[in-house]
């Protein structure tokens, strides 16, 4: 696909659904790739940039104890994520995203290019995925924003 975000959208439209998404490590990459299309606001509700713990407490209603039990890159905290997405905003699907971009932060659990994501509807799918990137932290970013789109359409849009 050339244009992934473009795509989602005609997707989105043609079943007249809206979309919001939470984003960590990405730092609103990915809303930025869905606005960039002319007509967006017809199926992007909103982004959160929920890049602390604090904010993903916060404006995503994650629980405190599955960050510390977790972390902030873990499939639970973006599964939470995903669906705080669905409460606060007016989206019918919904993805989120956490990793370890570098240069630093990461682990040998957890490597640098670790990218965890959740995608969910507002019939009660989700699904949740971890993937691992390589690259320096554009690199790593931008592969992340672009797996996160191609998600919705494998999850959502993949038999119409």
């Amino acid at each position: 696909m050339d244009n992934i975000s473009q795509y989602v959208g005609e997707k989105l439209l043609a079943n007249s659904l809206k979309i919001s998404v939470a984003e960590s490590c990405t730092g609103g990459w990915v809303s930025k790739m869905m606005t960039d299309i002319a007509g967006s606001s017809q199926w992007f509700d909103r982004g959160f940039v929920t890049y602390t713990n604090e904010a993903k407490v916060d404006m995503l209603g994650v629980s405190e104890s599955t960050l510390e039990a977790h972390g902030a890159v873990s499939l639970q905290t973006v599964e939470e994520m995903a669906s705080g997405v669905l409460m606060n905003s007016l989206a019918d699907v919904s993805l989120a995203i956490s990793g370890i971009a570098g240069p630093g932060g990461g682990s040998a659990e957890k490597p640098i290019g670790t990218v965890c994501f959740a995608w969910a509807n507002k019939q009660g799918q989700s699904f949740s995925e971890v993937k691992l990137f390589s690259g320096d932290r554009e690199a790593i970013r931008l592969k992340a924003a672009n797996y996160a789109l191609e998600g919705v359409v494998l999850h959502f849009f993949s038999s119409n």
